[in-house]
């Protein structure tokens, strides 16, 4: 997505050196909790809405689960379970149920011949997701938790801890290269040279049905490294349960109170709609950039879509590294707003120019998409909230990421794919799909109004960033 990261406001840890075996369980553990995130997410946008489930309420219910796990990572995990219990332990159990909620949903097979019978299914389906984000949204929290109290030196110890879940969401794509490659069209590699049944291995992507009976692997993917993280967890740093600091249970409703400052809540409204821009990304794009044989607009090979996607989040690593220079040099606002119009300018490209070469080029801007606007509002709350509600303010603004925008996200375009459905022929075979011209241009506009807002109404008192 990257994944937005609760970034939190305060350090445990000893005084003792941080030792490279308990450097490099953080790691692991960063990287495993992030890949089982990206190993469905974004193929999840295009494998589940085939099932046959309706867009009016079943695939928005659908989607919306993972955010209903943002509200209750809000509450459930920072309000009750880090003060009750061990967070490796709660870890552990949280991935064990989680993984094997997610694990259920590889058996609920589609039929190929007659999609709209998976509707029989869709309360076993919805439940089990359900499950699965209730218990994975809250870890997302809880490994920062992990990874804090074992640092020593919280500041120059989290970003090379935090860049492996990063590693971990792109890693997750590339066993779906050979999951879903066409090995009936690889000669065997006896018969050619290693070179030319490389090329073809590569080379080939299932479509159609095919491709719709390897694509529900995302979920057995995710399942099985939810269960490895589950066992991986008991080996983890001890991390103690952390009693509430007096008033510390009201402080996300005395965050909310600050809202009464304009800038606080024309940021709090602009990070509403550039979350639901950022969802509707990933609702659209691995379809469109996929194989116009099933709908897609830029014929990508299917098994190509996830890799080329993940080209934004290896530009998000690279734009990190710039991000102090250019809040130094821009200061909030003007950072936030190139953030913002990362969007307009990759859904212009998706919109008007929806050809190979411009069509994967542009992903690389999803690095400022996060950087510039996600990461730099999380910054801002560190820097500008006061320290005792600081917590809570970035689980506020972290529902809007993780939970509200993104829910809101997936009605409207759910809503959108009835207005804008289309079908057109591939062959002899006619093929759903939707005006992605028009779609796209509903995404590019919030953008644009969303950019419009910071740069008239966003004008923070405190308007200094950090030093670089």
């Amino acid at each position: 997505m990257a994944a937005p990261a609760v970034v939190p406001a305060a350090s445990g840890g000893s005084s003792a050196p941080l030792s490279f075996a308990t450097l490099a369980k953080l790691c692991v553990m960063m990287f495993l909790q992030f890949f089982i995130w990206g190993a469905w997410f974004e193929l999840g946008f295009d494998y589940i809405p085939k099932l046959g489930f309706n867009g009016d309420w079943q695939l928005p219910l659908i989607f919306g689960a993972f955010n209903v796990g943002a509200l209750v990572a809000l509450f459930f995990s920072t309000q009750f379970a880090d003060r009750k219990f061990a967070a490796e332990k709660f870890l552990a159990v949280s991935h064990l149920i989680g993984g094997a909620a997610i694990l259920g949903l590889f058996f609920i097979r589609p039929n190929p011949d007659n999609p709209a019978e998976v509707n029989a299914a869709f309360w076993p389906f919805f439940g089990l997701m359900l499950l699965h984000s209730v218990f994975y949204v809250p870890t997302i929290s809880i490994t920062n938790s992990i990874a804090f109290n074992a640092f020593t030196n919280p500041e120059k110890q989290f970003g090379p801890v935090r860049v492996w879940g990063t590693i971990g969401w792109i890693a997750a794509s590339w066993p779906f290269i050979f999951l879903l490659a066409d090995w009936a069209k690889v000669p065997a590699m006896g018969e050619v040279g290693f070179t030319d049944w490389l090329g073809k291995a590569l080379g080939t992507s299932l479509e159609g049905a095919a491709a719709m009976g390897m694509k529900r692997y995302i979920f057995a993917v995710a399942g099985v490294a939810s269960l490895v993280l589950a066992g991986f967890s008991l080996m983890l740093p001890h991390t103690p349960p952390k009693p509430a600091a007096p008033g510390e249970s009201l402080a996300w409703l005395k965050a909310l109170k600050l809202l009464k400052n304009p800038a606080i809540l024309v940021l709090f409204i602009v990070t509403f709609i550039d979350a639901a821009v950022h969802q509707s990304y990933f609702f659209w794009s691995f379809t469109f950039l996929g194989p116009k044989a099933d709908g897609g607009a830029v014929d990508i090979p299917a098994n190509w879509v996830g890799p080329v996607m993940k080209i934004g989040q290896i530009a998000e690593i690279l734009t990190m590294f710039v991000l102090g220079w250019v809040l130094k040099t821009l200061g909030w606002r003007w950072t936030m707003i190139l953030g913002v119009l990362g969007h307009a300018v990759r859904f212009a490209v998706f919109a008007f120019a929806p050809d190979q070469v411009p069509a994967i080029l542009v992903n690389a801007i999803h690095g400022v998409c996060y950087a510039f606007f996600f990461a730099t509002v999380y910054i801002f709350v560190d820097k500008n909230f006061p320290k005792d509600v600081r917590s809570s303010a970035q689980g506020l603004f972290n529902v809007l990421i993780l939970g509200v925008g993104p829910f809101v996200a997936n009605f409207l375009c759910g809503k959108l794919k009835g207005i804008f459905g289309i079908k057109f022929q591939v062959g002899d075979k006619p093929v759903d799909t939707v005006d992605y011209v028009m779609v796209f241009q509903f995404s590019m506009v919030a953008a644009l109004i969303g950019a419009a807002l910071l740069a008239v109404a966003f004008h923070p008192k405190k308007d200094t960033a950090p030093s670089a």
